[in-house]
């Protein structure tokens, strides 16, 4: 009778760990094919531009990334330098910097537009107002003495009414940045007034924590303002962060922020942001002794829309205005009024000398009315 062989235990099932590592090796070589599609998407001149959205961060992100190109430069434009709580601000000490094709740029030594220093403190017998806002407020494409701040203090100087117009306005600031620099400068500079020049674009940007460059930003919760993310990384070590990040996540947030965009509650997010932002600007500025005003800015094809009737930004911001019980004065209707006459104004882009001339004009005449100037 034959003897059967000895067991030797369970045989290893080798083929289970082999098909293991084949899955794992299948998924790694598709994460890099994905990532690298990815990187050639975001690097694309011609398909990049298609995939940005001005409505979610990740794009003003990767905008950024593409055109720094290396040289450690905070924004685009070279007059920018880094404030470690509102992101970017207008860099000190310029004079007569070149830019806008021809047009000459100066700022004193806390970064205010123009040359001209300002001294802390009240000033008995002189009349100071601040003024904030964006682009528009500061004055991109024209030079010093054509921003409708220079020229408002010079209409007031004319009349009678010896003034000072401070002018701290920051291109691509949303509200929250706004805040944050009214916070730091009243205290300083005590004014009298201080005027919100508001624009439509500027109540998406409160959303997000990168625009031009990586941004603050405040999130309501219960009710309160709750400010995030600061301090704001500098170019270099916010370069160095997002040379190991994925790109193909960065792509798939886009997507999602499409949809939320799409389908969610992202417009009743901004306006209740905004809400509380604007409110927040009155409430601090009347507690620092100074008045608030609000002017609402026609700009990025606004102009088209020759109906006056307040456009639905407009009345949002008249809307809130009223029940803060703060001035609010609307230049569209002036501007429409004088394209009517035959004046030919900026329906793209920002505003040139005619356009800040008509607002300094309808703002000061404005601010009369509202008794906030002699």
């Amino acid at each position: 009778m034959a003897t059967q062989p000895a067991s030797r235990g369970p045989v290893p099932r080798r083929s289970g760990w082999r098909r293991i590592l084949v899955l794992i090796l299948y998924l790694a070589v598709t994460g890099l094919f994905l990532e690298g599609l990815a990187r050639l998407a975001v690097a694309s001149d011609q398909l990049f531009p298609r995939l940005f959205s001005p409505t979610d961060e990740t794009s003003w992100r990767l905008r950024w990334l593409r055109s720094r190109d290396g040289d450690g430069a905070v924004t685009r434009l070279s007059f920018d330098s880094h404030h470690p709580l509102r992101g970017w601000t207008l860099a000190p000490g310029l004079r007569d910097l070149p830019v806008f094709g021809g047009k000459k740029l100066s700022s004193n030594s806390r970064g205010l537009r123009g040359a001209r220093e300002v001294a802390e403190g009240e000033t008995p017998g002189v009349l100071r107002i601040a003024l904030f806002g964006d682009s528009f407020t500061f004055g991109e494409e024209v030079g010093d003495e054509e921003t409708f701040g220079w020229q408002m203090e010079r209409l007031l100087a004319g009349s009678g009414t010896p003034a000072e117009v401070l002018n701290f306005g920051i291109h691509g600031y949303g509200h929250d940045q706004m805040l944050l620099y009214l916070r730091e400068t009243l205290p300083l500079y005590r004014p009298d007034v201080v005027l919100l020049g508001y624009v439509s674009d500027d109540s998406l940007r409160n959303l997000t924590g990168f625009r031009d460059f990586a941004k603050p930003r405040f999130r309501l919760a219960g009710g309160r303002l709750e400010l995030e993310g600061v301090p704001v990384p500098a170019t270099s070590a916010l370069a160095a962060r997002e040379a190991w990040r994925s790109r193909f996540f960065d792509l798939l947030k886009m997507a999602g922020e499409r949809l939320a965009w799409r389908f969610g509650d992202r417009a009743a997010e901004v306006d209740r942001l905004t809400d509380a932002l604007l409110s927040e600007i009155a409430r601090e500025s009347r507690a620092a002794g100074a008045k608030p005003a609000i002017a609402l800015l026609p700009a990025f094809g606004e102009l088209g829309a020759t109906d006056e009737a307040p456009l639905p930004a407009e009345a949002f911001v008249l809307g809130l205005a009223t029940r803060e019980r703060v001035p609010c004065l609307r230049l569209r209707p002036l501007f429409l009024e004088r394209a009517r006459l035959g004046a030919e104004l900026s329906r793209v882009g920002h505003w040139g000398p005619l356009e800040h001339r008509l607002a300094a004009g309808g703002i000061v005449d404005f601010l009369r009315r509202e008794g906030l100037v002699p």
